[in-house]
């Protein structure tokens, strides 16, 4: 699902400590969802754009393939 960012009134925006200051970063916040909590990501250099809404346990899922390497033939020739 998701949502225009900028509907996220209130959100704690946040990027990894390994973002450069070019503005080309993925950004995550905490937001309610469904009664337990979610998670919005959005892209840093588009603030106002559409923010993908994920709950915590596909978040979860998502960091360990990221751990795990499932995603790294996404990185060929980048």
């Amino acid at each position: 699902m998701h949502t225009s960012a900028s509907r996220l009134i209130g959100a704690q925006w946040r990027k990894s400590r390994y973002s450069g200051a070019q503005g080309n970063c993925v950004e995550l916040a905490a937001v309610p969802a469904a009664g337990n909590g979610g998670v919005a990501v959005r892209n840093s250099r588009f603030r106002d754009e559409p923010a993908l809404l994920l709950t915590r346990s596909q978040l979860a899922t998502l960091i360990a393939e990221v751990k795990d390497g499932d995603f790294d033939d996404l990185l060929e020739g980048a």
